[in-house]
């Protein structure tokens, strides 16, 4: 797969707070809500797919590098999309999940990205 890079400063994740720390009186509030929103995979894939429609520069950015996980990195960006969660409480969230949530939102994640794969096979070569 080609590698494509883009610098951080046009990236939809950046821009969109993915990566932004929260206070800690801000983290309860977000934790709860990421857990229930990342438990319900119908909705949890819904968002996935808004990541694919709306982030094309950060999709191909992190779906074209080797090293990602990148059932994670739509799963965090789904977050981000839902309820402007960054992406260190998903990641928090995640923890609190069932054995069978977490399955259901990697099948979601899945396909997404395969979604994703076939609609820029171009860039794959």
């Amino acid at each position: 797969m080609k590698r494509i890079w883009h610098r951080y400063e046009t990236w939809e994740d950046y821009q969109n707070g993915m990566w932004h720390l929260l206070g800690k009186d801000e983290e309860e509030e977000f934790l709860n809500s990421a857990i229930i929103f990342t438990g319900n995979a119908e909705l949890y894939g819904s968002y996935m797919m808004e990541v694919i429609k709306q982030w094309p520069i950060s999709c191909e950015y992190n779906f074209t590098c080797d090293g990602l996980n990148k059932q994670a990195w739509v799963g965090h960006a789904a977050c981000c999309i839902a309820l402007n969660c960054p992406e260190y409480i998903t990641r928090q969230a995640w923890r609190f999940l069932t054995e069978q949530q977490q399955i259901d939102a990697n099948i979601q994640a899945d396909n997404a990205i395969k979604k994703w794969e076939n609609e820029n096979l171009k860039l794959m070569s």
